[in-house]
Order: C-alpha cells, then structure tokens, then sequence
C-alpha cells in the first residue's frame, strides 16, 4: 500500500529502510520527543519488525516517507493505534476493543521545516478519513514540541486534553480531529 503526494511516496516500510532509520534516529535532536533513546541498525530493525506486526495485524501502520525528486527516505508518517483507557501503544501490546488512531510523523533533521511533516500528514488524515471511513483521528505530542503542534494544528487537530496518562515517560497532550465516541 502506497499513498502519493507531490513531493513524497508514503509507503509501507521494508526491511531494506534499517539504514535511513538509523540515520534519522541516531539524531539526539530528531528522537528528542519520541522516547529520547537514540537508536542503531538493530534498534532501527526491531522498529521495523514492530511496524510490519502492526500493518499485519491491523491493515495500516506507518509509512517510510520517500522523496520523489531524489528517491531519499527521509521520515516516516502514518497511523498507530492506542487503548484510549489506558493509552498503550498496539506498537507495544496486542489490544483489543474500541482503539484511537493517531496520525504521527518523524522527520530527519535535515528535512525539518520545508513542509514535508505536514504534506504527508495531510495524505494520512484525507486517506482516514475518506478511504478508511475514520470519523476521529488523534495525534500524541509531547509537551514542548511545538513544531508537531503546528503540523497537528494545520491538519485541523486541535488541543482536547493536556498531561495523558500512560506509557510516556513525560507530558504528553492529546490533539484531536473529530468527536470522541460515547463510551
């Protein structure tokens, strides 16, 4: 599965991807808000391995995003599904029942601030919510980054609760498109 914009492919990603994975999660900078760990080769295969489960096991995950002018990877972009009891990431753990999906994007460093984070993620939310038939899409943002709270901002997400609980190690706030479902 494959999305097009002008400028990017957004594709599921490949076993072959360890190295532009690498090269964007070894940046202290890049990983800052999405954990803190910087990662190597094995580090980048497991994130790998972790994605394709997900594709299998729910039919969409996140996309390795490619440049079309030069064929470089340079980020990644797509959907994640969370518990929105306890927000756990189906990343970590096999869950069940009603789930969130939230768009998320990650950007080598040298890709920053040219349009890239929200073009790809433009194609996410027009494919949730048109293709996929989503009605409410999320994204987590770690307190501070205030670059993915303009990409959410301009995806027409807005802030619907700060401080989640849940796997994170720091603040997180929860930005959101669309009405949360009646439990």
């Amino acid at each position: 599965m494959q999305l097009e914009t002008e400028r990017l492919v957004l594709r599921k990603p490949d076993r072959e991807d360890v190295d532009g994975y690498v090269e964007m999660w070894s940046d202290p900078e890049v990983v800052r808000f999405i954990g803190g760990k910087t990662g190597g080769p094995k580090e980048a295969a497991d994130a790998i391995e972790r994605m394709l489960r997900h594709w299998d096991r729910h039919g969409i995950g996140l996309f390795t995003v490619v440049r079309k002018e030069d064929e470089r990877m340079i980020g990644r972009t797509g959907f994640l599904l969370w518990d929105p009891e306890r927000w756990i990431s189906a990343l970590r753990e096999e869950l069940d029942g009603p789930l969130e999906s939230e768009i998320g994007w990650t950007f080598a460093r040298a890709f920053w601030n040219r349009g890239y984070a929200t073009e790809a993620a433009l194609a996410c939310r027009d494919f949730a919510l048109g293709e996929l038939g989503k009605t409410r899409l999320v994204s987590l943002i770690a307190f501070g980054n205030d670059p993915s709270v303009r990409v959410a901002e301009k995806i027409g997400e807005s802030l619907e609760r700060e401080n989640l609980p849940g796997e994170f190690r720091r603040r997180v706030d929860l930005y959101s498109l669309g009405k949360r479902p009646a439990r």
